[in-house]
């Protein structure tokens, strides 16, 4: 599929918010040793994640909102849990990196992301209806970030 502005945009404020997220040049806040070291099992966590996603995606990664031409709907593995399960491990690393180093910079750009990846995936979205007939079944059963908590069955 053809990229637009739009993808060119959504991609370069994307790689703009991880390189401001590699400095420190705000005060740092005070947090308890134990929830510095949530942070950062969260930011393991997440990290395996989007790799494993990476992994599952295979051929089909883009940097690019819009889908490669050849692509193919993958809805297995860590994507039968979530829809942009790449992102899922991106926010979860930023927010327990952030916590893990007590940076408010760090935090604030985490949320900028979230919403920026919001964003995104409406966009990347309406791409992926109009490649994929099965996309909005897809969409119904699954979440967007996070995996829906079903009840247990009695």
């Amino acid at each position: 599929m053809i990229k637009s502005w739009k993808d060119y945009l959504f991609v370069s404020i994307q790689f703009l918010l991880f390189g401001l997220y590699a400095f420190d040049f705000l005060p740092q806040f005070e947090l308890p040793q134990p929830v510095k070291y949530i942070g950062l099992v969260v930011a393991i966590i997440g990290f395996l994640i989007s790799a494993l996603s990476v992994l599952q995606l295979n051929k089909n990664l883009t940097v690019f909102p819009t889908p490669k031409t050849d692509s193919e709907l993958i809805t297995f593995g860590m994507y039968k849990l979530s829809r942009h399960p790449i992102y899922t491990g991106l926010i979860l690393f930023t927010f327990g990196y952030a916590f893990y180093k007590v940076s408010f910079l760090k935090l604030v750009i985490a949320l900028i992301l979230l919403l920026l990846f919001y964003f995104k995936t409406n966009y990347e979205e309406q791409q992926l209806l109009q490649k994929f007939y099965d996309y909005k079944e897809y969409k119904k059963k699954v979440n967007r970030f996070f995996p829906k908590i079903r009840k247990p069955q009695e």
